[in-house]
């Protein structure tokens, strides 16, 4: 059938989205406070991330646990692993997903390394009496803990792994998800970009590589995530996890989902570089690749939702990359400066804000976006704007060289 002349491939929609962040548990809250511009950045304090130095992020407040999620699961799950469980009961029950065959659902999730200070306090705790540690920590060290927790917590029988793509990991999973559809191996794939949980080590090193932000605004802390701002120094951490589903438009039209948007293209290429440092060709090559792949010419991007991190270089490079493909047009606001940087997080977590910003034909402000670095783009600066949005890109790149750009349209069909 699919080489008839009249076959339309079936499109591919996301019919379902759950999000965790700092600044609210839930799509409402997540979106209430993104359109006002609310923040939670502050010092950090949960434990496992103060050390010698303090460093500016934005951490969950507690989390609130849907009676459906098993109690037993929950107090052996590592913190990955509970807002993991909790996001994606979010996801599931917005898309309604009970009645689906389970073994035509699969689940990818981006990421790798997800429990860092849980692990460092382990080491910590259990250095002087190693015969005390719990046996599940044989289960939790590894990053397949999470796809087990969720596979067992939700009766997911199809296909479930993680993929590693550093900060670009949320888009890699929804890839990867979509690729699973298009070959038939699952009907519905769930796309989760996990809380990446890092401790004091981590900020240490990232700072001292330069990537997270200096402590130039240790006593101003909600000054300190600047995206594309002439005075920004790195980014600043926000703890976060998204979810989406995804599957094609017949069998969502079957199920009487109600789609946010459909995915009209991607792509995914490296820059052949282990080192931090992002590459314009790169950049450019995964836009461009994208764009065609949608069947789309660059003046029809109505928004850009961009990597965004606050990075010296990072910013200018992508500024340069979306400017060299013709996009300077399009509303471009990051999503980054309200939340943080969810690290793996991240990409995933940004779909979500793009979705719901097209959804309510309004697009949330960039906080501390005082100088742009280039005047001539269509910045969304401190106060969100209405804005009529069809088309859109979301942008990732991560550590190793790894680029990623998607293309969402509006769904207009009447499902």
């Amino acid at each position: 059938m699919r080489f008839m002349p009249n076959y339309k491939e079936p499109e591919l929609v996301i019919t379902g989205v759950g999000v965790t962040s700092s600044i609210g548990q839930g799509k409402t809250a997540f979106a209430s406070a993104l359109f006002k511009g609310q923040h939670a950045f502050g010092v950090m304090q949960r434990p496992g991330r103060k050390g010698e130095a303090s460093f500016i992020g934005a951490e969950l407040p507690s989390l609130s646990y849907p009676e459906t999620i098993s109690k037993r699961m929950l107090r052996t799950a590592s913190f990955s692993g509970q807002v993991a469980m909790v996001t994606l009961q979010e996801a599931w029950d917005d898309a309604q997903l009970d009645d689906v065959d389970p073994s035509r659902i699969g689940l990818v999730i981006g990421g790798s390394n997800f429990q860092q200070r849980e692990l460092f306090q382990t080491y910590e705790a259990y250095r002087e009496k190693m015969h005390f540690v719990s046996p599940t920590y044989g289960l939790s060290f590894m990053d397949t803990d999470l796809c087990g927790l969720c596979t067992e917590q939700f009766g997911i029988q199809g296909l479930a792994y993680t993929v590693g793509g550093a900060s670009a990991s949320g888009q890699v999973a929804i890839i990867q998800a979509i690729e699973a559809i298009q070959a038939n191996r699952v009907d519905v794939c769930i796309a989760m970009g996990a809380l990446m949980d890092i401790s004091y080590l981590e900020c240490q090193a990232l700072r001292s590589l330069g990537a997270m932000g200096s402590d130039r605004y240790a006593d101003q802390p909600a000054m300190a995530c600047r995206p594309f701002d002439k005075m920004h120094d790195g980014f600043i951490y926000g703890e976060s996890c998204g979810v989406i589903v995804i599957e094609r438009s017949d069998f969502a039209m079957k199920r009487q989902g109600k789609p946010y948007g459909k995915l009209s293209g991607w792509d995914m290429g490296m820059d052949r570089n282990r080192n931090p440092n992002p590459s314009y060709e790169g950049e450019v090559r995964v836009i461009k690749r994208a764009l065609e792949k949608a069947k789309l010419s660059p003046e029809k991007i109505d928004y850009i939702n961009p990597h965004g991190t606050g990075s010296v270089i990072g910013d200018e490079i992508e500024i340069k990359a979306i400017q060299n493909c013709q996009l300077s047009h399009a509303y471009i606001n990051a999503t980054k400066s309200i939340i943080g940087h969810g690290l793996s997080a991240a990409g995933t977590v940004e779909i979500i804000a793009t979705l719901l910003q097209m959804k309510e034909s309004k697009l949330h402000p960039t906080r501390n976006l005082e100088e742009p670095i280039r005047v001539d783009c269509n910045w969304v600066k401190n106060e969100s704007i209405p804005a009529v949005i069809h088309n859109t890109m979301n942008l990732s790149m991560g550590f190793g060289g790894i680029n990623t750009a998607i293309c969402m349209q509006k769904y207009e069909s009447g499902i």
